[in-house]
């Protein structure tokens, strides 16, 4: 089969026609996949960054985390699943015994691994899955739209993690990719009173600008934006930071008030300085981080969101790219792009 893999601890990838095709193990399924979408961490892989190679990958592996698509074959031990389901994929796997996996916090198991890192992922025509990590999609969603679930529930997971702190409140987010646009899209549809996107990328201001939100440049004075918008309270009352950049956490611990909370959701390629005097104590500001979503309240609440039509997502998708175009794909996602889509049936 066509597949794209990581095959030595250097920059760059392997297209290959020839990668032998999955067979399911026990408590697995072969999935046929119609779309699989890149996200920053796959640039970070293709690139071989510090941060990539703190993942510790499986060499050689397919790469590829968030997908969907239908399942062909079934091993032995599946009961949920039969050939014919749609099914959108979790990316991380878990060991369901560790402390926090048996105390539901299974997004933290101390064991993590994840697909397209750990085992082969989805940047192919098909891959062999554990049936614990598919996702049933409803008749109403396409499987495009299915790939995009995974990185969705990271922006929902964002807003659970700030206590749903975005009703009727000031929000400011760095970072306008596909998850911090997921994001100030989320946060205007459940009623923010403001939504401050910083983002240095014109196209993805403009996209930002769409959503009906206020789109700065890092450049435009956004502390003293923030704290104009809201006068007395001095300034916004809940951050999240989606680009990773670095720097930018100072600039949002400025623009929220006292007693606000900032929630991280991007990672960093190398360790951030934090004021925790100014910031932390004096300021009171509440730091919290996410890593991918809670398993399973995350999905459960992106599903009902995207099922009901109140969240609509396939606006996020501006690319779909043939497998052998994955050099051109990674480096779309700094250009003018939001969510570009390896589409195995195109070549």
């Amino acid at each position: 089969m066509r597949a794209v893999l990581k095959t030595e601890a250097q920059r760059g990838v392997t297209y290959t026609t020839n990668h032998p095709d999955p067979t399911p193990a026990e408590g697995s399924v072969v999935l046929e996949i119609a779309a699989a979408s890149l996200c920053g961490t796959d640039r970070e892989l293709y690139e071989w960054t510090p941060s990539a190679q703190a993942f510790n990958l499986n060499l050689p592996v397919v790469l590829g985390h968030e997908a969907a698509g239908t399942v062909v074959d079934v091993g032995p031990g599946v009961e949920d699943l039969k050939v014919g389901d749609r099914v959108a994929l979790e990316s991380h796997l878990t060991c369901g015994q560790c402390f926090p996996c048996r105390t539901g916090d299974a997004h933290t198991c101390e064991r993590t691994g994840i697909i397209g890192m750990h085992i082969d992922g989805v940047f192919a025509q098909y891959m062999a899955a554990p049936q614990d990590i598919c996702v049933k999609l409803p008749a109403s969603l396409d499987l495009e739209t299915g790939a995009l679930l995974e990185a969705t529930g990271v922006a929902v997971h964002a807003i659970q993690r700030s206590g749903y702190a975005v009703a009727g409140r000031a929000v400011v987010i760095s970072g306008a990719g596909p998850v911090g646009l997921a994001l100030a899209h989320l946060a205007h549809l459940m009623g923010a009173a403001y939504v401050v996107v910083i983002e240095p990328n014109p196209y993805r201001r403009a996209q930002a600008e769409k959503l009906g939100v206020i789109a700065l440049h890092p450049e435009e004075n956004v502390i003293e934006r923030c704290r104009e918008l809201t006068h007395r309270r001095g300034g916004f009352d809940v951050a999240f930071e989606c680009s990773g950049a670095p720097g930018t956490l100072t600039t949002l611990f400025e623009a929220v008030r006292r007693e606000a909370t900032v929630v991280t959701v991007g990672h960093p390629s190398r360790p951030a300085d934090i004021n925790i005097a100014a910031y932390i104590n004096k300021k009171g500001i509440t730091l919290r981080g996410i890593f991918g979503r809670r398993l399973w309240d995350t999905w459960e609440q992106t599903l009902l969101l995207v099922d009901s039509g109140r969240l609509e997502l396939d606006w996020l998708i501006t690319h779909r790219m043939r497998l052998d175009q994955i050099d051109e794909a990674v480096e779309l996602l700094t250009g003018e792009a939001c969510k570009v889509l390896l589409v195995p049936s195109l070549g």
